[in-house]
């Protein structure tokens, strides 16, 4: 499957991409939420989102891409699906906010192990704040992070802050994609 970007972009705009007044989990106001779970939860939705994934992943694939429950989850559902469908052995993780308290205890679950290889997904970055918290979650479960995934960048400061953390964003789109000034609240 290949990406088929303008049909992403068109998804989007008419299933995810909402105007009004929004307060966004940075805590910034917005006048536009994109709730790209109304994307990544469709069929195509899901295949569009891996397609483009995978083709940025290339030929540097890790053992496991994942990131912060609940946004990340269809998104690594989706990669590791296609993956598998091509014939390349990617796994799935789930990063909590915290650690259960009970069973296992583990931040990180999945089949994954200390010395894997990860890439961490995200639907929408705005400051990079919740990939961030993941990335701390998984290197301290012993995966060594190679880079951060998302579909959308706002373009408000997530790219400069993995920059900081030493970290790459790639994304499959940005605001500007759909007419948005990114300097506009």
């Amino acid at each position: 499957m290949t990406f088929d970007r303008d049909g992403l972009k068109e998804l989007i705009r008419e299933k995810a991409l909402k105007f009004g007044d929004f307060t966004l989990a940075s805590g910034k106001r917005a006048s536009y939420y994109l709730d790209c779970r109304q994307v990544t939860l469709d069929g195509r939705g899901a295949n569009l989102v891996a397609a483009g994934i995978l083709d940025l992943l290339g030929d540097q694939l890790p053992d496991a891409v994942g990131g912060m429950a609940i946004g990340a989850d269809p998104i690594s559902a989706a990669v590791i699906t296609v993956a598998a469908q091509q014939g390349k052995p990617i796994r799935g993780f789930i990063v909590r906010k915290e650690a259960k308290g009970h069973g296992a205890k583990r931040a990180v679950e999945g089949p994954v192990s200390a010395g894997d290889t990860a890439v961490i997904v995200e639907d929408v970055v705005t400051t990079g704040g919740s990939s961030l918290q993941a990335i701390e979650h998984v290197e301290a479960f012993g995966m060594k992070v190679e880079r951060v995934v998302a579909i959308i960048d706002r373009l408000q400061g997530g790219k400069e802050a993995f920059a900081a953390a030493g970290y790459q964003l790639e994304t499959l789109l940005t605001v500007e994609d759909f007419g948005i000034d990114p300097t506009q609240p």
